[in-house]
């Protein structure tokens, strides 16, 4: 089968088209033929290297969340059978509970094999059908994005009718997170360096809109939109450059979720924040299989679709990385077959 490894480099043209062997089900198994796969930032700092300094692992196949058909079951698979459209967790061993380390390391695309290849064998038990009226590219978005925005929404942030959510920037997870806030009777303000881009939010149900350009005290803005309560909850992907302002942009006693590594891995962080608004900050890790089915759940019943904002051919992977790391999509960036 033809698949893209990790090769030295820094930049995201550090992977190679490759022949590997197909994969075969072992007992427990599935192995899937990949329609589609979506990218995030976590697939650019992986190819190109990490800014902490850390090494990264060459010779890996990247990329976490792809979908496709089952190909072939193992023996003892019970619950799927070859043709169910499905797509395989980010951490195909976390199944439900906290999160451990042992399953941490078994993230997709990082130090194990991922799936920008034309097949993958996962295990039967971290694989879900997606929802029947999603197409193969729309449901590749689900697994990291989905999923992260899910857990910050709702098993992280508890978010109800009425509350009013902060979301940062335009991406996957901001993305979701705008539509399954709308979904749960949320109110949301949003945060973008372009005007086009906040006319589609506003299309997708945004409450309020602020070009972050025009008002770098955005937390001012956020601060006058909610009567200087500020917001109940904030989904914080931007990081270190962002953080002090969404400690000043969250309500007393509210909650920020935070994933975002967009500008940094270390802050320098006003601590007292926390302390005098009793602030709750949840690391958010993409999520369990349990919430990626129950996230599915409520895609089905609501016929929600992801946004995708492009769609690359196989062969063009390097020029989807690029495009993603531009930041100019709006929504999900795919590598189709």
């Amino acid at each position: 089968m033809r698949a893209y490894e990790i090769i030295p480099g820094t930049t995201v043209e550090a992977i190679r088209l490759t022949e590997r062997s197909a994969p075969v089900a072992c007992a427990g198994q599935v192995v899937i033929d990949i329609r589609a796969r979506s990218l995030n930032f976590r697939d650019v700092i992986n190819i190109s290297g990490s800014r902490d300094g850390s090494p990264k692992t060459t010779g890996v196949i990247p990329c976490s969340d792809g979908a496709g058909v089952v190909a072939a079951v193992g023996e003892g698979v019970t619950r799927l059978k070859v043709g169910d459209r499905v797509a395989g967790a980010f951490m195909p061993d976390w199944l439900n509970g906290p999160m451990t380390p042992e399953v941490q390391a078994g993230a997709l695309g990082g130090t194990v094999d991922g799936v920008l290849a034309e097949q993958i064998a996962l295990p039967a038990t971290g694989v879900v059908k997606i929802p029947e009226h999603l197409t193969f590219e729309e449901a590749a978005t689900l697994p990291c994005a989905g999923v992260t925005a899910w857990y910050a929404q709702f098993v992280g942030g508890h978010i109800l009718p009425g509350d009013t959510v902060l979301l940062l920037g335009t991406g996957g997870v901001s993305i979701f997170s705008l539509q399954f806030a709308k979904m749960a009777g949320a109110r949301v303000i949003l945060t973008s360096s372009s005007d086009e881009k906040l006319e589609r939010a506003r299309a997708l149900g945004a409450d309020h809109v602020i070009n972050y350009r025009r008002q770098p005290e955005w937390q001012n803005a956020v601060l006058e939109f909610t009567d200087g309560k500020g917001a109940d909850h904030v989904v914080e992907v931007g990081g270190p450059d962002t953080l002090n302002r969404t400690l000043q942009a969250v309500r007393v006693g509210g909650s920020i979720s935070l994933m975002g590594v967009l500008t940094g891995f270390t802050a320098n962080l006003a601590t007292v924040s926390i302390l005098h608004k009793n602030i709750k900050i949840q690391g958010t890790y993409v999520g369990s299989v349990a919430m990626f089915e129950a996230m599915n759940r409520a895609i089905a019943l609501h016929r929600m679709k992801p946004v995708v904002d492009r769609v690359f051919a196989f062969d063009d992977a390097v020029a989807a990385l690029k495009y993603l790391q531009s930041g100019s999509h709006f929504g999900k960036v795919v590598v189709s077959v």
